[in-house]
């Protein structure tokens, strides 16, 4: 399992400053932060390096070429400084493109082409705006062929570009955002992801009962998810979604009409 399916929230919730940044939440939990992210970003190193050796050897293969996209993305995830990011980003699109070109139905290179557009988006300040429309593009199409990517990637990713995007000048929607979380957690109810990903929109919304019926669904989920996503592969994403579960139960306050409990008499 790649990297990315732990860190697809970050290239979305991150176009021209919108939200807070992955990282800064990952290692809150750490408790030696620099080392956690130093293990991460080898992980992902070796997996970009291991891909970047077999898109080379089959230059023209559909497969071989999205693999590589979807390396460039998780490593661009550790890059230092924007120039950096471009590279690998640009590496990317540039793979899944051919990808495209090898078989134009394949819903991996459309998704990961459409992630690559997102870690771009994250060096061009308000110039992002500029790339919001292919990545909604790329998403749609790759939601259309597969709609289980990624566990419900494509529509966990339109509910985050929908939900973050500006209402102003962009393709920003509160209606398709709730319409595409709900469908990722539908799809996709033990991916940890989807669920914190829809909480956390309620709350934006100020929704609270819904926040804090999904927050419950969540949290019956958790065991079992420990138990399904395991290992080197998945220690980003445990980083990221343990702290985001924590800030949430301190936030959400048990509805008083959720407990029904009984108004009081004057």
């Amino acid at each position: 399992m790649a990297l990315a399916t732990s860190i697809s929230r970050a290239a979305i919730s991150l176009i021209a400053g919108f939200c807070l940044c992955f990282l800064g939440e990952t290692t809150q939990l750490q408790a030696n932060p620099a080392a956690a992210e130093t293990d991460f970003a080898a992980y992902a190193q070796r997996s970009f390096q291991e891909a970047k050796v077999r898109y080379g050897e089959k230059p023209g293969e559909g497969t071989a070429a999205w693999q590589f996209g979807r390396a460039c993305f998780d490593l661009a995830e550790f890059a230092t400084n924007n120039t950096q990011r471009t590279s690998l980003a640009e590496q990317g699109i540039a793979a899944c493109r051919l990808g495209i070109t090898c078989e134009s139905n394949s819903a991996p290179a459309h998704y990961y082409l459409a992630m690559n557009l997102g870690q771009l988006a994250r060096t061009k300040a308000l110039g992002a705006l500029k790339l919001v429309d292919q990545m909604e593009r790329e998403f749609a199409r790759a939601r259309d062929l597969d709609e289980h990517l990624d566990c419900a990637g494509p529509d966990r990713n339109l509910g985050l570009l929908y939900r973050d995007a500006p209402v102003m000048g962009s393709i920003g929607s509160r209606t398709r955002a709730r319409a595409h979380l709900r469908r990722a957690v539908e799809l996709a109810p033990q991916y940890p992801e989807n669920r914190l990903n829809l909480v956390e929109a309620y709350l934006n919304w100020g929704e609270h009962t819904g926040a804090y019926r999904e927050l419950q669904a969540l949290e019956a989920a958790w065991p079992t998810a420990r138990t399904n996503f395991v290992g080197e592969p998945w220690a980003a994403s445990w980083a990221d979604w343990e702290p985001r579960l924590k800030q949430l139960k301190k936030k959400i306050e048990v509805p008083t009409k959720v407990l029904g409990a009984p108004s009081q008499k004057p």
